[in-house]
Parts: structure tokens; C-alpha cells; sequence
């Protein structure tokens, strides 16, 4: 079965960098795009970053310039590169895809940003 599975959150101070993994499992990775999604405290999940199978990117326009979306396929993994953190960064993530006409998520992995 599908399979994602996040890490390398933390706490960062404002201005830092971290770099986000999902490594993903239970279906053919490169055949498929992957999003990224945050949700903050009291908010909804919003789509933070997606990338196509074939490796094209889009970014909602709040972490343009900031964060980098990219994968692996022969890791099977999707990344989420992101610097210049900012306090309302701070959520917890989820890579996410669309398989069989279905959502998949990961457990998430939590990003604060604070000093």
C-alpha cells in the first residue's frame, strides 16, 4: 500500500534553513507528482510547493524564492528545501499525492520557527 513517510523538521531560528524528506513507498514514485502542504495552528491546510513527474515546479506565492521542491526517483523521496525562514512558517508539513484518484498523506512532521 501507499506509504509517505516525512521527516527532518524541528526548531529554527528565523532567517535558518531546513530541509524536509518524504521518502515514499507502494507505488511506482516517478510516475507520479508530489505535493507539499502546511498546516499552521487554527488554520487550514494549505499547498505549500507541488512537482510533476517530469520534474516541473510550482510554489504558492507566500514561499517563492524561498523554498525548493525537489525528488530523488531513484530514492524514491521528494524534498522540500526551504530557507529564510520566518515565524509564519512555522506548521506542521506533509508531502501528499494523488494516486488512483486517491489522497495520500504523510504523518507530518512539525517546523517551528522561533528565536
Amino acid at each position: 500500500q501507499v506509504q509517505l513517510v516525512e521527516s527532518g523538521g524541528g526548531l529554527v531560528q528565523p532567517g535558518g534553513s531546513l530541509r524536509l524528506s518524504c521518502a515514499a513507498s507502494g507505488y511506482i514514485f516517478s510516475n507520479y507528482g508530489m505535493n507539499w502542504y502546511r498546516q499552521a495552528p487554527g488554520k487550514q491546510r494549505e499547498l505549500v510547493a507541488t512537482i510533476t513527474s517530469g520534474g516541473s515546479t510550482n510554489y504558492a506565492d507566500s514561499v517563492k524564492g524561498r523554498f525548493t521542491i525537489s525528488r530523488d526517483n531513484a530514492k524514491n523521496t521528494v524534498y522540500l528545501q526551504m530557507n529564510s525562514l520566518k515565524s509564519e512558517d512555522t506548521a506542521v508539513y506533509y508531502c501528499n499525492i494523488f494516486y488512483r484518484g486517491n489522497p495520500y498523506w504523510g504523518q507530518g512532521t512539525q517546523v517551528t520557527v522561533s528565536s
